[in-house]
């Protein structure tokens, strides 16, 4: 039996690089696209095709012949999507998405902006599709390791917000069974951690991880506001804001959407910690 051939975008990134390893792991032959071949740190069996998702020519080229192919589209804009959508689904019969989930109140569907966006012009063309929507990212949580490496003192906003907060490894695990079992085609899973946490208990298993008492002092929005403008633009960080605020009163909710696809739990926050100690100044475990 030929084995599948899967073509993963951004696959040298956090969730990207576990979707290669994943689908080495299940008999795949992968093919990367990736802009700089000769600075891509990834398995020798994988093939490289050199090219960009705002280049719809590329990712065509990079397509043709793959059974499936792995989306996660970069940045806070649906801007050029639509070439690179139209450029993969043209090549591919079917195209998994790393979206983004609503998780408040009795919402549903993918979160508003980039992530709805892209999820509708996937249903807009032909084949199948599975979309991974996601709740936040333990990783985003990194973002803390330089001031607990220099000290005790979290500065953060909202630290009463509650996450979901989703392992990386956990979303690289749904997105490769949904890329190679046609049962998962025409779903939409929403993938987050198995507890909600506030950033306050975020920092306390940190600290306890690390064998370490932190505390969090709470950064004024205007501050926040300033410096997350730099790096994701006005709205986005207006809107991001926004969000973390609401998430005091109606934190996110919990799923088992993860158990359902892989028949294992969704690791813990506390887990993505272990794994992720030595970024945070401990021995990894």
């Amino acid at each position: 039996m030929t084995s599948p051939v899967v073509l993963v975008t951004g696959a040298t990134g956090r969730v990207g690089r576990l979707v290669v390893t994943g689908l080495l792991r299940g008999g795949s032959h992968v093919r990367a696209l990736v802009r700089s071949p000769q600075a891509s740190p990834l398995p020798p069996q994988v093939e490289i095709a050199q090219g960009d998702l705002h280049d719809a020519a590329t990712v065509a080229k990079a397509a043709d012949g793959a059974d499936a192919a792995f989306l996660l589209w970069p940045g806070f804009s649906a801007a050029g999507a639509e070439p690179a959508v139209e450029a993969l689904t043209g090549q591919v019969r079917h195209l998994v998405y790393l979206s983004a989930a609503r998780l408040q109140r009795d919402e549903h569907g993918p979160m508003p902006g980039v992530w709805s966006d892209i999820e509708k012009l996937i249903d807009r063309t032909p084949g199948t599709r599975t979309f991974v929507r996601s709740g936040g990212f333990a990783a985003n949580t990194l973002e803390w390791a330089e001031q607990i490496r220099a000290g005790d003192v979290v500065t953060m906003p909202f630290p009463a917000a509650g996450r979901s907060l989703v392992h990386e490894q956990d979303l690289a695990d749904v997105a490769v069974r949904a890329l190679l079992d046609p049962r998962h085609a025409g779903h939409a899973y929403v993938a987050t951690g198995p507890q909600t946490l506030t950033c306050h208990d975020q920092v306390r298993i940190i600290g306890e991880v690390l064998r370490r008492p932190l505390r969090v002092r709470a950064q004024p929005p205007e501050q926040a506001r300033e410096e997350l403008t730099r790096w994701m633009g006005a709205l986005v960080a207006e809107k991001s804001l926004a969000y973390w605020a609401g998430l005091a009163d109606e934190p996110e909710r919990v799923t088992t959407d993860i158990e359902q696809v892989t028949g294992h739990p969704a690791r813990s926050y506390a887990a993505w910690v272990r794994d992720h100690a030595g970024t945070f100044g401990a021995a990894p475990f």
